[in-house]
């Protein structure tokens, strides 16, 4: 399903959520990520980034050190983030949510009203086309976490592409 972030006003804020299971390995990568990019592309003042996780289990923790460490090494800095539980305010807070896989997608479906679901996306479909999940790293080495650090920033890349084409649009 398609859908635009703009109205007839003209949107100059919107704001992306990324959901993934606890909020401590891919969910803080992607929001960093995103959040330096459009800095880069002269857009971090239009787009406000949060993560969120479905599960509550590590509900206050910073990113898992892997995730904080991989970052780090591509010159951002995520370990100020704390992890959270997706709440239901969120569904009318966000324009866009990000699920990380199908899992939450599903997850988040479930939990949101009918009518927020056209906001829910599985990241990887919404930027790149691929319907397929961002693979969960935790239960693997520093690798993973590379791996899954590269397919975010592919995809985040193509989200700012999108976004900023959809911010500079004029109102209709």
């Amino acid at each position: 399903m398609e859908t635009s972030v703009t109205d007839s006003t003209h949107r100059t804020q919107l704001s992306v959520l990324f959901v993934c299971m606890g909020n401590i390995c891919r969910s803080p990568l992607a929001e960093g990520i995103l959040r330096e990019a459009l800095v880069d592309a002269g857009l971090g003042a239009h787009v406000s980034i949060d993560s969120a996780g479905t599960g509550n289990w590590h509900q206050g923790d910073a990113p898992d050190p892997r995730s904080v460490e991989t970052a780090s090494g591509h010159g951002i800095d995520i370990s100020a983030q704390r992890a959270r539980q997706v709440a239901p305010e969120d569904f009318d807070r966000f324009d866009l949510i990000f699920a990380m896989d199908r899992s939450n997608a599903a997850t988040l479906k479930a939990r949101s009203p009918s009518a927020r679901h056209g906001r829910i996306f599985l990241f990887l479909d919404y930027t790149l086309g691929k319907t397929a999940d961002v693979p969960d790293p935790y239960y693997g080495g520093a690798d993973g976490f590379e791996n899954v650090f590269q397919l975010l920033r592919e995809g985040c890349k193509a989200l700012v592409s999108r976004l900023g084409s959809e911010l500079r649009q004029p109102s209709g």
